[in-house]
């Protein structure tokens, strides 16, 4: 994939490293292999796949409108066996994106790279010290991390006052245990400069629901453990960061308030229907209960004896059979 394969160059006029994207191509390949030979490659200077101290000019490669975009590439039989780490070089152009993106926020005071923290207990990829005093440290993550590991990371930070945000390579699972401690995690595109966040659906609304965390039963960030997650992409230009780590864009914010006063709506009339049912079932309870009493059964009224001289029953004024009539009613009556 071509976000991992991303040469960084080093300036060694200005002993600076240095992006295809900061330049236009012909200052970089005048500056490249073949003529001044002052850029060079990061990694193989750095001693990354290649002795300490190798300098190997960089050719810069790509056009205008072109199927590939701009980069610098090795030239033909420089470059280590088998090229460099993958992983090795998302992490390092991972860093020093995230240090120029840093750089450019209005809320952001000073940004150092490979920065200890106090103590020295951890040493943070990017460390950004915001207006307000805040101290985040940016995590470029390249490939799984443990849960024990991870929790000794955010331990140490929490310990020494600063906020872990963590940025993942793409196809790298991220670890549900920092959802469970409330921690977002980010994953970084290289390729087209972008950062997608993951985001918990809606929780079910089970029995009082109204009495829990309200911001689940909306899309929440992050989600929890375990969470059905939605994924949302965006430029990395339009992130911020605040105390909290980093901030959605003003049309992402809008949309996660309008879901979270969604559910408090909700949840107030749940509340509601459920008061009003507990009061009427409070009322039924206390009115008191009246001993039971037989209704008393309505009186028999008399049904007129036919006129003529057959022989009825003095009951039911039933005509009776003649083995009856002697005693002038029916057996039953």
């Amino acid at each position: 994939m071509l976000d991992d394969l991303l040469v960084v160059g080093f300036d060694l006029e200005t002993q600076t490293e240095v992006y295809i994207g900061e330049r236009p191509l012909e200052q970089w390949r005048a500056l490249g292999y073949g003529r001044r030979q002052t850029v060079v490659c990061f990694y193989c200077l750095r001693g990354i796949d290649a002795p300490t101290g190798t300098k190997v000019p960089l050719l810069a490669r790509g056009r205008i409108g072109g199927l590939v975009r701009p980069h610098f590439a090795h030239p033909a039989g420089t470059a280590p066996p088998g090229g460099h780490s993958r992983e090795t070089v998302w992490h390092i152009n991972a860093k020093h994106r995230l240090a120029r993106w840093a750089a450019t926020l209005p809320n952001v005071a000073r940004v150092r790279l490979e920065q200890w923290t106090e103590h020295r207990d951890r040493r943070a990829d990017v460390h950004v010290t915001l207006v307000d005093g805040t101290r985040l440290a940016l995590e470029a993550q390249r490939e799984l991390i443990t849960d024990e590991l991870w929790q000794a990371r955010h331990r140490d930070y929490a310990a020494a006052g600063v906020r872990d945000v963590w940025f993942m390579r793409p196809d790298t699972r991220i670890p549900h245990v920092l959802f469970a401690e409330g921690i977002p995690a980010w994953t970084l595109y290289h390729q087209d400069g972008t950062a997608e966040a993951r985001l918990g659906e809606p929780h079910e609304r089970g029995p009082q629901w109204w009495t829990k965390d309200l911001r689940l039963f909306g899309l929440h960030h992050p989600p929890c453990a375990g969470d059905p997650v939605v994924r949302e992409r965006f430029p990395l230009a339009d992130l911020g960061l605040d105390a909290g780590g980093v901030t959605f864009p003003p049309a992402m914010t809008q949309h996660l308030a309008e879901q979270a006063a969604r559910a408090r709506r909700d949840a107030d009339r749940a509340r509601r229907q459920h008061e009003q049912a507990h009061q009427r079932r409070r009322e039924d309870a206390a009115r008191p209960i009246r001993p039971w009493e037989p209704t008393p059964l309505p009186p028999v009224r008399p049904v007129p004896r036919p006129a003529g001289p057959e022989p009825f029953c003095e009951v039911c004024h039933r005509p009776l059979a003649e083995p009856l009539v002697r005693y002038g009613r029916h057996i039953l009556c």
